[in-house]
């Protein structure tokens, strides 16, 4: 988007405010699609968590999406947005019986990730499919915080545990439609992917009745110029020629899937924040803004580097900021960070805050949570209202003191 077009809608809005472009979202749709385009049968599911705002959602279920849920209330969510249940995948983790028990009674596709639930979800209802959710002991990305295929990750069932997993299914007779996996976040290289793929479609043949292979996600996207992000042709042209292989052994047409978020919506997403002050100490200069990690916690909690533009003064001299938030802790978002000459009241335009950007937003230090606008059809539209006073004070009960 253009600067000027982001100023006007921080003039129009006011700040701090998220804004996500619909056709940047359709573009990187239909980039991962053709790169897939050799597998007959090919499944994209949104990853609901990366962001969750229903006008969102409603842009995929137009571009034929389905959606990957890990809580009820994404699978409510989404069903509100118009999906049928059959196109929604509900992966949860740690939740308890009962929840799963609810999802599957709106119809969605259940994943389960433990041996116990696995057993007793089972037993009790042995006629609806399940998929399985298969930890591969892959490390993805090189951080724990966003890789969850390694072995000490608290998420899937551990390929070591596959024999105790067929007899769960074997005593309990239940239907198993899918196998699935996600490494994590932010895959530098395809061949570690691939790596992992191998070990999915060795599980795999120990059903006779699958109906797909999720394969998760986790694709990088570049958040600076020249920066590292996954070759999602090179991917694709591999990985569909291995998949066509498996089903052809398999003796059965199945559905590829993957449940990508980040790839999908974070290039798509600007947050814009005004300057509040300028602050010069002795070694640093501070641009203070109207924001903290309460609205983008990314950079404290995964040390996250989102490019920071001066879309007040585009084409002003470089100098040295640390840009810092109003939040009463150390709430950094870039140190000693080169910007166009920053003077207060200046609008700031962080990039990549598509993803686990507003759905991370807190009222932490009873500040607001911001407004969000989609940008579709060369228009502004105001998607989520900034919260007021009252909403801090929404379900509080106050007592007689």
């Amino acid at each position: 988007m253009k600067p000027n077009t982001l100023l006007q809608i921080a003039k129009d809005f006011g700040s701090p405010v998220y804004v996500y472009d619909s056709e940047k979202i359709k573009f990187q749709y239909n980039r991962l699609t053709s790169a897939f385009g050799k597998v007959k049968h090919l499944k994209l599911n949104y990853a609901v968590k990366a962001l969750s705002n229903i006008s969102v959602l409603k842009i995929f279920n137009q571009l034929g999406s389905g959606l990957d849920t890990v809580s009820i209330q994404e699978v409510q969510l989404g069903l509100k947005a118009g999906f049928k249940p059959e196109q929604i995948i509900y992966t949860p983790n740690g939740v308890s019986l009962e929840e799963i028990e609810k999802a599957a009674k709106l119809g969605v596709q259940i994943n389960i990730d433990n041996l116990s639930i696995l057993e007793q979800f089972g037993t009790r209802h042995p006629k609806t499919p399940v998929c399985i959710r298969i930890n591969p002991h892959v490390m993805a990305g090189g951080n724990t915080n966003i890789s969850v295929g390694h072995i000490d990750s608290k998420f899937g069932i551990s390929i070591h545990q596959i024999p105790h997993l067929l007899r769960i299914v074997e005593n309990t007779n239940m239907t198993i439609n899918g196998i699935h996996m996600h490494t994590g976040s932010d895959i530098l290289d395809i061949d570690v992917f691939l790596y992992a793929s191998e070990i999915l479609f060795d599980t795999a043949k120990n059903f006779k009745n699958l109906d797909f292979i999720d394969f998760g996600s986790g694709f990088k996207v570049p958040y600076k110029t020249g920066d590292i992000e996954t070759n999602i042709e090179e991917l694709g042209k591999k990985l569909s020629k291995r998949f066509n292989e498996f089903c052809k052994d398999y003796g059965k047409e199945l559905t590829l899937a993957f449940e990508p978020g980040k790839f999908l919506v974070s290039e798509a997403g600007y947050f814009l924040t005004r300057v509040n002050v300028v602050k010069q100490t002795t070694s640093t200069v501070f641009a203070q803004v109207d924001s903290g990690f309460n609205h983008l916690i990314r950079p404290m909690l995964y040390g996250s580097q989102h490019e920071i533009i001066n879309i007040s003064n585009p084409n002003g001299r470089e100098r040295f900021y640390s840009v810092v938030g109003y939040i009463c802790e150390t709430d950094t978002f870039a140190n000693n960070r080169r910007i166009n000459e920053i003077s207060e009241d200046d609008i700031l335009a962080f990039k990549n805050a598509g993803a686990y950007c507003y759905s991370m937003a807190s009222n932490y230090n009873s500040r607001y949570r911001p407004a969000e606008v989609l940008w579709h059809n060369k228009k502004a539209h105001l998607i989520r209202k900034r919260e007021t006073f009252d909403d801090i004070l929404n379900n509080q009960i106050e007592i007689q003191i």
